[in-house]
């Protein structure tokens, strides 16, 4: 039995939550709280249809209702824990559940004192990525090497996240260490809720279905080549790839690479900015680290005045694009025009991009896996083996190359923010394609090259160290959703959330979110 107890001047009622009987006492300030072992489902002395209904919240909403005393954060577990398992068996977004873990350290947590902390979520459970580390819980990156593999300690994104109140109550799928379709042997295949025959992209592809499916409020993701906005665009949810170091990073990745960063996922604009309060700030893990200088991201949302000059591309002049999807940038600048802003059709120069994209990420994957590969050299997925090879190949000349690429391409963005504000062109390139395809092979009727060629639209912009967010626009003929990219200045996260924000609010996207799965027809 654990027992906390505080005194109170609230009547106590009792909850049976995760089998067990809490009696707890409603207030801003104390609580009481018993666990022994009682075994329920049903939970006792409340309102069972408002905790049935947290999940349609959006996370500030609930959130802000811990704050107010309005809730308990053990009815919002409850009410994440009911949902995954009502929904997940129909789409594979959540293998690894820690349920008992998440109660244990929801019993613990200070309620009071996190009520104080302007940034804390206050208890509010989230999903963490099977790249990520949280203490307790097993860290399989997909893989059947590390099936077996349990964290010693949170990595610093989560130990900041877990700081500043987050629980995570779940880890979410991904592919074997990195790709855009997520499925994998250990955990087998997750499925896009919009339509349970299609990809959830991927890496974050666990994530994004989440939170599409209501299973939970907030997740953790990341973005090397896209892993981050590609999921987000095909479930429609925001995704944020922040500049490199706002969220610090875990052990696992070099020390000074800028190209694989951490970043949020939710279902508003205004959930992000929530998640990136708790998640940013400086950590002595990660010396790319630093605090910004935004004190509030969710409070400047509305501390903005419409952007003078935005710049349209369906391509990037780098990558084909589906028709439905180039369409869907038309619309956007349509808008964007009836918003009395000016637009432009001016696109640096990301020629080159491709293959320089390809020579680093090879060379990044090779400096990570390489130890990993030698001692397992049978057991790792072969198109990721193949790209890791890859780095062995890369010669000087290659890499200087890339790198000289890559510096010119933020000479000629700092240019280009002279005169504009952002940059918007689409998350994808295509629509989300068939689970069972493990990458998509052709664009258009033309063949793409290499396993990653169709995520082309997204990598090119990694190359700049820009802050990126996913924004839901639109959904194709088949009800699948469409995303489109915004591109901000270095290090101006809170104006890029602020103008995604206004959009957001202009485009009143009826995303009916969150969905129950839906089987195709």
């Amino acid at each position: 039995m654990i027992c906390i107890t505080k005194t109170s001047r609230v009547a106590t009622k009792n909850i049976y939550f995760f089998g067990e009987n809490i009696q707890h006492k409603n207030s801003t300030n104390v609580k009481s709280i018993v666990i022994s072992g009682i075994v329920s489902k049903t939970a006792v002395g409340y309102d069972n249809s408002m905790t049935e209904e947290l999940y349609k919240k959006s996370a500030c909403d609930v959130v802000d209702l811990i704050r107010a005393g309005d809730i308990s954060n053990f009815e919002v577990l409850e009410s994440a824990k009911n949902r995954i398992e009502d929904v997940d068996n129909r789409i594979n977004a959540l293998p690894i559940k820690c349920f008992e873990l998440a109660l244990e350290k929801l019993s613990k947590l200070d309620l009071v004192q996190h009520k104080l902390n302007p940034k804390s979520l206050c208890g509010l459970p989230i999903a963490v990525k099977d790249y990520n580390d949280v203490k307790g819980v097993p860290t399989t990156y997909g893989s059947q090497i590390f099936k077996s593999n349990i964290a010693k300690k949170s990595d610093a994104t989560v130990k900041l996240l877990e700081q500043n109140g987050a629980i995570p109550i779940a880890k979410s799928n991904v592919p074997e260490w990195a790709g855009g379709n997520t499925f994998n042997t250990v955990f087998g295949l997750t499925r896009n809720p919009w339509n349970t025959s299609k990809t959830a992209g991927g890496s974050s592809g666990g994530s994004s279905a989440a939170l599409a499916s209501g299973q939970v409020w907030l997740a953790t993701g990341n973005d090397l080549g896209g892993s981050l906005r590609i999921p987000a665009s095909f479930n429609s949810i925001v995704g944020l790839r922040p500049s490199p170091g706002l969220v610090p990073r875990g052990a696992r990745y070099p020390s000074f690479d800028c190209l694989w960063v951490e970043g949020p996922l939710a279902r508003s604009v205004e959930d992000v900015a929530l998640m990136m309060d708790a998640e940013t700030g400086f950590s002595k893990e990660d010396p790319l680290s630093f605090k910004h200088h935004c004190s509030s991201f969710r409070q400047s949302l509305t501390n903005y005045k419409l952007p003078n000059r935005i710049a349209f591309s369906e391509d990037l002049n780098v990558v084909p694009v589906e028709k439905e999807i180039r369409s869907v940038i038309k619309l956007a600048e349509k808008k964007i025009t009836g918003m009395g802003i000016a637009t432009s059709d001016f696109v640096p120069n990301f020629n080159d991009s491709i293959s320089a994209f390809a020579t680093l990420r090879a060379v990044l994957l090779s400096t990570m896996m390489d130890k990993i590969l030698k001692r397992f050299p049978n057991q790792i997925n072969t198109d990721v083996k193949k790209n890791i090879e890859l780095g062995y190949d890369q010669s000087s000349k290659d890499i200087i190359a890339a790198e000289q690429v890559r510096w010119q391409l933020s000479q000629a963005m700092t240019n280009f923010f002279k005169t504009h504000d952002f940059l918007i062109c689409p998350s994808t390139s295509v629509l989300p394609f068939e689970a069972s395809e493990h990458f998509v092979t052709e664009i258009d009727g033309r063949p793409c090259k290499t396993y990653i060629d169709w995520c082309a639209i997204t990598f090119a912009l990694t190359l700049t160290a820009c802050p990126i967010i996913n924004l839901p626009f639109s959904y194709s003929q088949e009800g699948l959703p469409i995303g489109i990219q915004i591109v901000g200045q270095p290090r101006q996260e809170d104006r890029l959330l602020a103008f995604a924000y206004c959009l957001e609010n202009e485009i009143d996207l009826k995303k009916n979110l969150p969905i129950d799965p839906i089987s195709p027809k």
